[in-house]
């Protein structure tokens, strides 16, 4: 088999599809899994690849983590925006707890973080990580949606940055195959079946995603997440997706 590798799309808090689609890989993937050399990611898909990189056995935990902060931003007035609420803490003390003491060097090299400049609006890559409190600001940085997520962009390495989504919301790495992961029904490996009347494509920041009502509302669910019911639904969503992947490619185990 080829040398493989995961990327997870940005996409809010339909980040949970993604857990639902990492559950399928861990519990069928293994003939996946064994050739497996890099993950990446931008935003909520750098965390999830995080996830997969440094701490698979925490999965549960991130799932139930996903749902509590969901439930917060709900009830606060004006959603995550709302005065005095803030976002980026919430993120930053569960990124702490879920990853090991050695994340930085489980992950220098095989993991890919998204993230965009906040002057230029440039993309850049980063997989390279000396320190455990530099992957972490990584992942803060990719997930900073200016505005919604506060007003400072992170600091990372003695420069800004803003979420990955902007400029690359769906990495591709340079060797091997990248299998893509989304929760948006379009052209990528594990996603959902599109069932809208119009087959228009619409490119989101290196992601082809269709036009349609569903996409259109699952955009608003990224920022403003659904009920913990409908969030339920789109992990069991992405479970049944991956498994259906990998029941097409003959990797099912």
């Amino acid at each position: 088999m080829t040398v493989l590798n995961l990327s997870f799309a940005a996409c809010g808090f339909l980040g949970i599809y993604h857990l639902g689609a990492v559950g399928a890989l861990l519990r069928h993937g293994d003939k996946l899994l064994g050739s497996l050399r890099a993950c990446a990611g931008a935003s909520a898909g750098a965390l999830v690849a995080a996830v997969m990189i440094t701490a698979p056995d925490k999965l549960e935990h991130c799932k139930e983590f996903t749902y509590r902060f969901a439930e917060s931003v709900r009830g606060q007035r004006f959603g995550a925006v709302t005065p005095g609420y803030n976002f980026m803490l919430t993120l930053r003390e569960e990124i702490e707890e879920i990853l090991p003491s050695d994340a930085h060097s489980l992950a220098s090299d095989r993991l890919h973080v998204s993230i965009t400049h906040s002057r230029s609006g440039k993309n850049h890559i980063v997989s390279r990580f000396t320190t455990r409190e530099e992957l972490i600001k990584a992942l803060l940085a990719s997930s900073f949606v200016p505005v919604y997520a506060g007003l400072k962009p992170v600091e990372f390495r003695g420069q800004t940055w803003i979420d990955g989504g902007f400029s690359d919301s769906l990495p591709i790495l340079p060797v091997g195959r990248t299998i893509t992961v989304s929760p948006f029904a379009g052209l990528q490996d594990v996603c959902p079946v599109h069932r809208g009347r119009f087959s228009t494509e619409l490119r989101l920041a290196n992601m082809n995603i269709m036009f349609s009502v569903e996409n259109i509302k699952r955009l608003n669910q990224a920022l403003f997440p659904p009920s913990t019911g409908s969030m339920q639904l789109l992990c069991e969503e992405g479970f049944n997706d991956a498994v259906r992947f990998l029941k097409r490619e003959a990797w099912m185990s």
